[in-house]
């Protein structure tokens, strides 16, 4: 049985309870649920949302932590037929007030495992899977919630790591394009369980909703630590790793000598993976790495599972149905091997921007949606990102990619991590300036990086000057944060 693609979004876990209503749909800190018994709490739910006053064409702000009590709260807000913004859990006051400020939320919903509610409770609300708070943020109740968006499902705020935060606005039509573009490349089912390390509120599309579509199992682990990771992959046999270069690194550092048998692929989203820690993970777990292309406002469109032995800092090639094509300055396609904008076109597309107001028809530049990466794409259609087009230096009219150095800083023996920005020059225009954290409070002689990266590096790549910091600042991605 299909799903029709103008079908809501809350059918896609009607449909699972249906299908598989006793297969295991989430193992987390209270245990393993169902997919039948998730659903009935989810209608438990979206009964009582609905009797406070959610409705058609409002907006509800869901704050939760990883597990059923997010799922559940996702789908009995859309089950409303509400419009759903998810929130980290592990926000704090000031950065909840200037979501709701600036988003015009209506309705704010949370588990209550974060910090206490910030706006005066209307109702509490007990479920088997947990504690919601339910409160109105004052928002006129009336006001349609991104009126410009036939049929909207969730808005979800970029994670901003250069520029202002967009409210992206994504249909309940293309939602259900988007996971159905995306399992072309997964091929997930029910027999699989995905291991989940990452943000919920940040990841929930072409992964929670995608893996509840097909009939996946999710098994949450609540935090980063490797031995964690491992045990809840081998205590569910967990089949897919799906996670952070941060994740995959704290994995093939890990020394307890124990393996993850169950486990057939690891993919690694949110931001490019170093060379040598691939190998590292390949050798610690006999797996190779696959990259993967995730963007809010498209989905999954690439997946370099062909090539992840080859090349493990490729994001791969195009899913069916997407067109990735590197673009000169005019937007039309550059031939193979050169740098230019990427651009992307295919399913499942946002539908718009939500303030200001913008239809994705106003964003696309010749049919494609513009990335903001520089990238390179071989003959065979392999794409390589070369970094960011809002992060790249421009060095006496040379373009110059952070990425590219901070990989290289980053095999220095004694470097855990590494931040390539510019300083104005009045000459050159730019200068290189890098920041480098320290593994383990380990002695970093600067002079010694900087012939390391004379022996790698094109002389106007080489740093110009290097900090020693204690820490750099990351998104609640995981991406780290750009100047």
């Amino acid at each position: 049985m299909e799903l029709s693609q103008q079908a809501n979004v809350y059918e896609v876990l009607k449909f699972a309870a249906e299908q598989w209503p006793h297969s295991p749909a989430v193992h987390d800190e209270l245990g393993t649920i169902s997919f039948d018994s998730l659903f009935k709490e989810t209608e438990e739910l979206k009964k009582q949302l609905a009797a406070l006053g959610l409705k058609k064409g409002m907006g509800m702000a869901l704050k939760a932590r990883n597990g059923r009590t997010f799922i559940v709260g996702l789908f009995a807000g859309i089950g409303c037929s509400a419009v759903v913004m998810p929130m980290a859990h592990q926000l704090k006051k000031p950065e909840i007030e200037e979501i709701l400020s600036e988003s015009g939320i209506q309705v704010i919903l949370d588990d209550l495992s974060g910090i206490p509610p910030i706006l005066p409770v209307n109702q509490y609300i007990e479920l088997p899977c947990g504690k919601y708070s339910f409160s109105f943020t004052g928002a006129d109740k009336n006001t349609a919630y991104a009126p410009h968006v036939d049929n909207p499902a969730f808005v979800r705020f970029t994670s901003g790591t250069t520029g202002k935060s967009k409210g992206v606005v994504v249909s309940h039509q293309s939602v259900i394009e988007r996971i159905e573009a995306a399992n072309l490349g997964l091929s997930l089912g029910p027999g699989d369980t995905v291991v989940w390390v990452l943000p919920m509120a940040y990841h929930f599309i072409v992964s929670i909703v995608l893996y509840i579509r097909f009939g996946a199992a999710i098994a949450v682990v609540q935090d980063f630590l490797a031995r964690h990771i491992i045990n809840i992959t081998n205590q569910y046999s967990g089949t897919l790793l799906y996670a952070s270069p941060f994740q995959i690194k704290l994995l093939a550092a890990d020394t307890s000598g124990e393996r993850m048998p169950t486990l057939k692929r690891a993919i690694s989203t949110s931001a490019g993976i170093g060379y040598d820690v691939c190998l590292q993970f390949k050798e610690r777990f006999g797996l190779t790495v696959s990259q993967a292309y995730g963007i809010i406002e498209i989905g999954l469109p690439m997946l370099n599972d062909e090539k992840s032995e080859e090349h493990p800092d490729a994001v791969g090639f195009a899913l069916p149905g997407y067109t990735v094509d590197i673009l000169d300055d005019e937007y039309k396609p550059l031939p193979p091997g050169k740098v230019g904008f990427l651009g992307i076109k295919g399913p499942g597309m946002f539908d718009a921007y939500l303030f200001p107001p913008t239809p994705r028809s106003a964003v696309l530049k010749n049919g494609y949606f513009l990335t903001a990466d520089y990238a390179t794409k071989d003959p065979e259609g392999l794409v390589k990102i070369e970094g960011r087009s809002k992060s790249v230096i421009n060095i006496s009219g040379i373009k110059v990619f952070p990425e590219e150095i901070e990989a290289v800083l980053e095999t220095f023996p004694g470097i855990k991590q590494a931040r390539i920005s510019s300083s104005p020059h009045p000459l050159l225009g730019q200068i290189i300036i890098g920041e480098l954290v320290a593994k383990n409070g380990m002695a970093i002689d600067t002079r010694e990086v900087l012939s390391f990266c004379r022996e790698r590096l094109s002389a106007f790549k080489i740093p110009n000057r290097l900090k020693i910091v204690e820490s750099l600042p990351m998104t609640k991605t995981g991406k780290l944060q750009r100047h």
